[in-house]
């Protein structure tokens, strides 16, 4: 039976962070899919369609690794995809306590799906999507945190927000 793991997210936008734990992840699985939530409880800067191109982008480069996009819950995909992986990204304590809490109600939605942590590695911990925004808002060069390609659509996005 082929291991197929589900690394659902956001990715407003995508960082180096995500594509580090997408490599490992990738390593570890015969298949891997990144999915794009569509349509998430939390407002996001990018539309779907355009976190769904940055990040199909962002792993072009990785061999097996699928980039997808859902809508509704995560564990309801995953049944669907039949996979009986869901990774999920834990960079500092403080992403424990919401991570925790969500892989155990999956859990409870669906008992034979298993939720795996994994860290990215330590030179992305403090990484998140959240802090590339406010830095991009504020001028920062965010070379070493997200690709060239997510860092000129970043600015081009915020630079239209700030017209709005």
């Amino acid at each position: 039976m082929k291991r197929i793991a589900i690394y659902p997210g956001t990715f407003d936008p995508i960082t180096y962070g995500h594509i580090d734990i997408i490599k490992r992840a990738n390593f570890l699985f015969d298949e891997l899919i990144v999915a794009v939530v569509k349509n998430p409880p939390k407002e996001t800067l990018f539309s779907w369609e355009e976190r769904f191109a940055l990040v199909k982008k962002a792993v072009k480069e990785i061999k097996g690794v699928k980039v997808e996009v859902f809508d509704g819950l995560a564990v309801d995909y995953v049944q669907r995809k039949k996979a009986r992986i869901i990774i999920r990204g834990l960079r500092m304590i403080s992403d424990f306590e919401y991570e925790f809490q969500m892989a155990l109600t999956n859990r409870k939605l669906s008992p034979t799906i298993e939720t795996i942590f994994m860290m990215p590695s330590e030179a992305y911990s403090y990484l998140s999507s959240r802090l590339i925004k406010e830095a991009g808002t504020l001028g920062a060069k965010l070379s070493s945190f997200i690709p060239p390609f997510v860092e000129k659509a970043l600015k081009r996005k915020l630079m239209d927000k700030s017209y709005e």
